[in-house]
Protein backbone atom coordinates (compact mmCIF):
# COMPACT_ATOMS: atom_id res chain seq x y z
CA UNK A 1 0.00 0.00 0.00
CA UNK A 2 1.27 3.29 -0.77
CA UNK A 3 1.85 6.04 2.06
CA UNK A 4 -0.79 8.83 2.05
CA UNK A 5 0.27 11.79 2.29
CA UNK A 6 -1.56 12.65 5.98
CA UNK A 7 1.11 9.33 6.74
CA UNK A 8 4.00 10.97 5.60
CA UNK A 9 2.97 14.54 6.69
CA UNK A 10 2.83 12.85 10.57
CA UNK A 11 6.50 11.55 10.67
CA UNK A 12 7.87 15.11 10.63
CA UNK A 13 5.25 17.66 12.17
CA UNK A 14 6.11 16.99 15.28
CA UNK A 15 8.97 19.11 14.55
CA UNK A 16 8.17 22.31 15.05
CA UNK A 17 10.02 25.25 16.24
CA UNK A 18 9.12 24.84 19.73
CA UNK A 19 10.15 21.49 20.01
CA UNK A 20 13.28 21.92 18.31
CA UNK A 21 14.54 23.72 21.09
CA UNK A 22 14.71 20.61 23.21
CA UNK A 23 15.22 18.31 20.43
CA UNK A 24 19.04 17.73 21.09
CA UNK A 25 18.22 17.39 24.91
CA UNK A 26 15.66 15.19 24.67
CA UNK A 27 16.67 12.69 21.56
CA UNK A 28 20.77 12.96 22.17
CA UNK A 29 21.18 13.77 25.56
CA UNK A 30 18.55 11.51 27.29
CA UNK A 31 16.65 9.06 24.87
CA UNK A 32 19.87 7.69 22.48
CA UNK A 33 21.34 6.87 25.79
CA UNK A 34 19.08 5.38 28.24
CA UNK A 35 15.82 4.38 26.16
CA UNK A 36 17.23 3.01 22.60
CA UNK A 37 20.28 2.47 24.09
CA UNK A 38 22.88 3.86 21.62
CA UNK A 39 24.87 6.35 22.47
CA UNK A 40 24.91 9.79 20.40
CA UNK A 41 28.98 10.06 19.90
CA UNK A 42 28.59 6.20 18.10
CA UNK A 43 26.45 8.36 15.43
CA UNK A 44 28.54 11.11 15.59
CA UNK A 45 31.59 8.64 14.77
CA UNK A 46 29.73 7.50 11.75
CA UNK A 47 29.47 11.40 10.15
CA UNK A 48 33.45 11.70 11.55
CA UNK A 49 33.97 8.47 9.32
CA UNK A 50 31.91 9.30 6.59
CA UNK A 51 31.20 12.68 5.84
CA UNK A 52 32.99 14.53 3.02
CA UNK A 53 33.64 17.60 1.02
CA UNK A 54 30.64 17.09 -1.08
CA UNK A 55 27.58 15.93 1.17
CA UNK A 56 24.11 15.91 1.21
CA UNK A 57 21.94 15.48 4.56
CA UNK A 58 18.32 13.50 3.89
CA UNK A 59 16.38 14.29 6.84
CA UNK A 60 18.19 17.16 9.08
CA UNK A 61 16.53 16.87 12.27
CA UNK A 62 18.43 19.63 14.16
CA UNK A 63 21.36 19.85 12.25
CA UNK A 64 23.11 18.71 15.50
CA UNK A 65 25.80 16.14 13.53
CA UNK A 66 26.30 17.92 10.73
CA UNK A 67 27.13 20.85 13.26
CA UNK A 68 29.85 18.72 15.10
CA UNK A 69 30.81 16.56 12.48
CA UNK A 70 34.88 16.84 11.66
CA UNK A 71 35.21 17.46 8.01
CA UNK A 72 37.53 17.01 5.74
CA UNK A 73 37.56 20.35 4.00
CA UNK A 74 37.73 23.74 5.46
CA UNK A 75 34.03 24.45 3.24
CA UNK A 76 32.79 21.97 2.65
CA UNK A 77 29.86 21.59 -0.24
CA UNK A 78 26.77 20.70 2.04
CA UNK A 79 22.71 20.09 0.99
CA UNK A 80 20.10 19.79 3.41
CA UNK A 81 17.40 17.92 2.07
CA UNK A 82 14.02 18.06 4.67
CA UNK A 83 10.48 18.49 4.28
CA UNK A 84 10.22 19.93 7.41
CA UNK A 85 11.00 23.53 6.91
CA UNK A 86 11.41 23.95 10.81
CA UNK A 87 13.93 21.54 10.51
CA UNK A 88 15.60 22.91 7.52
CA UNK A 89 15.72 26.23 9.23
CA UNK A 90 17.10 25.01 12.43
CA UNK A 91 19.96 22.97 10.74
CA UNK A 92 20.82 25.82 8.52
CA UNK A 93 21.14 28.66 11.52
CA UNK A 94 23.16 25.98 13.17
CA UNK A 95 26.12 25.52 10.21
CA UNK A 96 25.37 29.24 8.34
CA UNK A 97 29.23 29.54 8.30
CA UNK A 98 29.23 26.91 5.85
CA UNK A 99 26.50 28.70 3.29
CA UNK A 100 24.63 25.05 3.72
CA UNK A 101 22.14 24.70 0.40
CA UNK A 102 18.64 23.76 1.51
CA UNK A 103 15.91 22.03 -0.38
CA UNK A 104 12.09 21.04 0.83
CA UNK A 105 11.73 17.86 -0.69
CA UNK A 106 9.02 14.78 0.15
CA UNK A 107 12.19 11.64 -0.25
CA UNK A 108 9.72 9.50 -1.06
CA UNK A 109 8.73 10.94 -4.45
CA UNK A 110 11.65 11.32 -7.23
CA UNK A 111 14.12 14.22 -6.26
CA UNK A 112 14.46 17.28 -8.13
CA UNK A 113 17.33 17.17 -11.12
CA UNK A 114 19.19 20.16 -9.84
CA UNK A 115 19.80 18.92 -6.25
CA UNK A 116 23.40 19.80 -6.60
CA UNK A 117 25.02 16.79 -7.06
CA UNK A 118 27.28 14.01 -8.06
CA UNK A 119 27.39 13.97 -4.19
CA UNK A 120 30.15 12.33 -2.39
CA UNK A 121 28.51 11.36 0.88
CA UNK A 122 24.68 11.30 2.04
CA UNK A 123 23.42 11.21 5.18
CA UNK A 124 20.04 9.64 6.43
CA UNK A 125 20.39 9.60 10.11
CA UNK A 126 17.16 9.17 12.45
CA UNK A 127 15.11 9.54 8.66
CA UNK A 128 13.57 5.88 7.84
CA UNK A 129 11.76 5.21 11.36
CA UNK A 130 10.11 8.38 10.49
CA UNK A 131 8.65 7.53 7.10
CA UNK A 132 5.66 5.26 6.22
CA UNK A 133 5.87 1.99 5.02
CA UNK A 134 7.83 -1.13 5.20
CA UNK A 135 11.37 -1.14 4.91
CA UNK A 136 11.07 -2.06 1.24
CA UNK A 137 8.72 0.88 0.94
CA UNK A 138 10.88 3.25 2.50
CA UNK A 139 13.77 2.33 0.64
CA UNK A 140 12.88 4.07 -2.79
CA UNK A 141 14.55 7.30 -0.83
CA UNK A 142 17.79 5.48 -1.82
CA UNK A 143 16.56 4.81 -5.11
CA UNK A 144 15.79 8.15 -5.44
CA UNK A 145 19.02 9.41 -3.55
CA UNK A 146 21.62 7.33 -5.84
CA UNK A 147 21.42 9.29 -9.76
CA UNK A 148 22.94 12.31 -7.21
CA UNK A 149 25.49 10.14 -6.10
CA UNK A 150 29.26 9.95 -7.35
CA UNK A 151 30.71 6.46 -7.97
CA UNK A 152 31.73 5.03 -4.49
CA UNK A 153 30.28 7.71 -2.62
CA UNK A 154 29.58 7.33 1.36
CA UNK A 155 26.10 6.24 2.18
CA UNK A 156 25.29 6.25 5.63
CA UNK A 157 22.92 6.88 8.58
CA UNK A 158 21.01 5.44 11.22
CA UNK A 159 17.70 4.11 12.12
CA UNK A 160 15.43 3.12 15.39
CA UNK A 161 14.52 -0.77 14.56
CA UNK A 162 10.64 -1.42 16.01
CA UNK A 163 10.72 -5.39 15.24
CA UNK A 164 13.02 -8.10 16.36
CA UNK A 165 15.14 -6.52 19.13
CA UNK A 166 15.25 -6.53 22.95
CA UNK A 167 13.94 -3.73 24.05
CA UNK A 168 13.88 -2.30 27.86
CA UNK A 169 10.41 -0.83 29.14
CA UNK A 170 10.79 2.72 28.71
CA UNK A 171 11.66 1.89 24.99
CA UNK A 172 8.66 -0.51 24.31
CA UNK A 173 6.08 2.46 25.68
CA UNK A 174 7.85 5.34 23.50
CA UNK A 175 7.90 3.22 20.56
CA UNK A 176 4.33 2.41 20.89
CA UNK A 177 2.95 6.05 21.82
CA UNK A 178 4.87 7.09 18.72
CA UNK A 179 3.94 4.86 16.57
CA UNK A 180 0.45 5.68 17.49
CA UNK A 181 0.81 9.60 16.82
CA UNK A 182 2.09 8.68 13.07
CA UNK A 183 5.72 9.91 14.54
CA UNK A 184 7.05 6.65 13.87
CA UNK A 185 6.27 4.32 11.52
CA UNK A 186 8.83 1.37 12.52
CA UNK A 187 6.83 -1.12 14.20
CA UNK A 188 7.59 -3.81 11.52
CA UNK A 189 11.08 -2.80 10.62
CA UNK A 190 13.72 -5.10 11.50
CA UNK A 191 17.51 -5.64 10.55
CA UNK A 192 17.16 -7.99 8.21
CA UNK A 193 15.11 -6.29 5.93
CA UNK A 194 17.60 -2.91 6.03
CA UNK A 195 20.20 -5.42 5.40
CA UNK A 196 18.53 -6.65 2.23
CA UNK A 197 17.48 -2.96 0.96
CA UNK A 198 21.19 -1.94 1.19
CA UNK A 199 22.93 -4.97 -0.47
CA UNK A 200 20.60 -4.65 -3.24
CA UNK A 201 21.15 -0.87 -4.17
CA UNK A 202 24.69 -0.45 -2.69
CA UNK A 203 28.61 -1.94 -2.48
CA UNK A 204 30.43 -2.73 0.59
CA UNK A 205 27.14 -2.66 3.19
CA UNK A 206 28.18 -2.87 6.41
CA UNK A 207 25.37 -2.90 8.91
CA UNK A 208 25.64 -2.87 12.57
CA UNK A 209 23.34 -2.54 16.08
CA UNK A 210 23.53 -0.46 19.07
CA UNK A 211 20.69 -1.07 21.25
CA UNK A 212 17.68 -0.70 19.05
CA UNK A 213 19.47 1.40 16.43
CA UNK A 214 20.58 -0.01 13.21
CA UNK A 215 24.06 1.59 12.00
CA UNK A 216 24.82 1.68 8.30
CA UNK A 217 27.30 2.56 5.67
CA UNK A 218 27.54 1.54 2.41
CA UNK A 219 29.62 2.44 -0.92
CA UNK A 220 26.98 3.77 -4.38
CA UNK A 221 27.66 1.60 -7.77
Amino acid sequence: MTPTQDEVHAGQAVYSPLSLRVYDIVVHGISNHWIWRCPTHQIARLYDRNVTAKHVDIGVGSGYFLARAHWPVANPSITRVDLNPSCLERASRRIARMAPRTVKANVLEPLRGDLGGPFTSAGLCYLLHCLPGTIAQKAVVFDHLMPHLAPGAHVFGATILGRDVAMNAAARRLMAIYNAKGIFSNSGDTYRDLEDAMTHRFDAVVLRQEGVVALFEARAR
